[in-house]
């Protein structure tokens, strides 16, 4: 009974998520996000300074492809079990899935000031969508996993402002539209559910 509750809850927020993320790919399509990533755009340009020029360009490169093998292998060599693997794979997974989504809308990048140099397409946010895939599937387990509850408050609330973190610094540093962000949290979160579902099984089939 309770492994159906929890199988429901996360298919529940999959479906949630993934019906949100078409409510913006829908909006995008037709340009309906205008004035609201412009407005969002204006607030957090408002902050500009040359400190938070070099906190964000800082920030952002923990959604690089770099830091990401770092943090996957890292993570792989610490824990030595099935949850390294299981974010290997969900990191591969948002890159293909990113790049599907991409190369289908191939929106754009804004032309405004940018800070950084990034090419491709702009919907939805790679950084974004790895940053659910990866810090958000440490979160999971930090909250599942750790049984000190300070350590595990801790560690939850650091990833938790990581993620958060990344998809300003995209904005930011002008690489974005704040729908990106949003968009590419919305299909990772997603995926994550399912995910999380799928290697329930998997371990529960493993004993």
């Amino acid at each position: 009974m309770k492994n159906n509750i929890g199988k429901n809850k996360n298919i529940l927020f999959a479906t949630i998520f993934g019906l949100l993320f078409i409510v913006v790919l829908i909006l995008v399509i037709l340009n309906k996000t205008t004035n609201f990533d412009q407005v969002i755009y204006d607030i957090i340009i408002s902050i500009r300074s040359s400190f938070f020029d070099t906190y964000f360009t800082s920030i952002t490169r923990l959604g690089n492809t770099f830091m990401v093998v770092l943090v996957v292998s890292g993570f792989i060599l610490i824990v030595r079990n099935r949850y390294g693997i299981f974010l290997a794979i969900s990191a591969v997974d948002s890159l293909l899935l990113n790049t599907i989504v991409k190369l289908a809308v191939q929106r754009p990048r804004p032309d405004g000031l940018r800070l950084i140099r990034q090419g491709g397409y702009s919907f939805p946010s790679g950084h974004a969508m790895i940053s659910i895939c990866i810090y958000g599937y440490l979160l999971y387990l930090a909250i599942s996993k750790i049984n000190n509850k300070i350590l595990k408050y801790l560690v939850s609330i650091v990833l938790f402002l990581v993620i958060l973190n990344i998809g300003v610094s995209r904005i930011y540093v002008g690489v974005h539209y704040a729908s990106d962000v949003i968009s590419g949290y919305l299909l990772a979160l997603c995926y994550l559910f399912v995910f999380i579902e799928v290697t329930k099984k998997i371990n529960f089939k493993r004993g």
